[in-house]
């Protein structure tokens, strides 16, 4: 009740918004609103990057921006209240114009893959509620800041939000090389980190 709706938040920003994210597509060579659009959040460089193209191949490294809150340690998110971010192949499934946080983009954690894991080790509680939002605190989610939660929201809302491919690494497996493994890792982390590690590279 009383709430903004999207179109008041694109209204409110969404021009200047652009206009801050337009100089790094330019140098890019992509037409904006792309048609692609996949954001990389690396846990260990505190970093997320947006990768962006027309559809007809790789994409384009356009816009790098700091991750300004981000609690927990390197390693998935297992269960409510541990304090992580998830990692994994994620959407963005959602927008929230009326956010505490500012603005806020929903990440469809936990997923199909999170589910059936918890299930298998019986995790009933997996956590839920992860976003990408504003501010700079953050307890399992992504805070950038107010005007970056607001270029994000923008694009995704050009885009289209269920366009919006996320990947969440503990490192950039291109870079990096083999992450080296955590104290007591799920049986399964090793492979959800070879698919993550071919998703960076098709990029």
């Amino acid at each position: 009740m009383g709430g903004k709706s999207i179109s008041d938040r694109l209204e409110e920003f969404g021009d200047a918004a652009r206009a801050r994210m337009l100089p790094g597509f330019e140098a890019a060579g992509v037409a904006y609103p792309p048609a692609e659009l996949t954001l990389v959040a690396v846990k260990s460089e505190r970093m997320l990057y947006v990768y962006a193209g027309a559809g007809e191949g790789r994409l384009e490294k356009v816009l790098s921006y700091t991750i300004l809150g981000q609690s927990g340690d390197l390693g998935p998110k297992l269960r409510e209240g541990d304090l992580q971010v998830p990692e994994g192949l994620y959407k963005i499934e959602g927008l929230n114009p009326n956010s505490n946080y500012h603005v806020s983009l929903r990440v469809n954690y936990p997923n199909d893959f999170d589910r059936q894991k918890a299930r298998a080790e019986g995790r009933d509680r997996p956590g839920s509620d992860i976003y990408i939002h504003g501010r700079s605190a953050s307890v399992g989610c992504l805070a950038m800041g107010n005007p970056v939660a607001e270029e994000l929201f923008t694009l995704a809302v050009d885009v289209g939000p269920k366009e919006v491919n996320l990947i969440i690494t503990p490192v950039d497996f291109r870079e990096d090389g083999p992450y080296p493994g955590l104290p007591e890792e799920p049986a399964w982390l090793s492979a959800l980190y070879g698919e993550i590690e071919a998703v960076l590279r098709s990029l």
